[in-house]
């Protein structure tokens, strides 16, 4: 096994063929990202994002770590995604370590997740934000580079961007 097989892990060959529309987060991630703070300022930030595939490489899990140029860190917590063959369904989740609180991901009653060629998205019932939906949106994918994009909406019709985070795998 070598040193990126033993860090990040590798898919398991029997897991279902739908997990590699993740693989693209496998590995150390450094990125620049802008948040809309609520007077409209854009603010810039800092944050890594490390992806590795767990549990027998059946599942892709990510850590996510955000702070302000100072070093106040504002978001930490841990994607787990998962795909059900039966359902034909994702179970996606995230952590977030500073409230200790768990947010499904992706559900189908929200649209579940889209995938195309050129992007991913997915919708989640927001419990921090000042707004009731958060969408996710994964484009510009390639080997080195990746674009998060973060909407937000109080009735899923209307969309304002408040968050993107521009990617860029990190070789050390």
């Amino acid at each position: 096994m070598d040193l990126d097989e033993q860090e990040y892990g590798r898919p398991n060959p029997n897991a279902p063929q739908e997990l590699s529309r993740f693989a693209f987060l496998i590995g150390k991630w450094r990125c620049e990202a802008r948040l809309k703070r609520e007077d409209g300022v854009w603010e810039t930030l800092q944050a890594t994002w490390v992806g590795r595939y767990v549990l027998d490489g059946y599942v892709i899990m990510e850590e996510f770590r955000m702070t302000r140029p100072i070093g106040e860190l504002l978001v930490l917590g841990m994607n787990l995604r998962s795909y059900d063959v039966k359902k034909r369904t994702w179970g996606m989740k995230w952590l977030n370590a500073l409230g200790g609180t768990w947010v499904d991901l992706g559900l189908e009653e929200l649209g579940g997740v889209k995938v195309d060629q050129t992007s991913i998205t997915y919708s989640f019932k927001e419990p921090v934000g000042a707004h009731a939906l958060t969408r996710a949106t994964y484009f510009n994918i390639s080997e080195s580079h990746f674009t998060w994009r973060g909407e937000r909406s109080n009735d899923g019709k209307a969309w304002d961007e408040f968050l993107v985070i521009e990617a860029y795998r990190s070789r050390d």
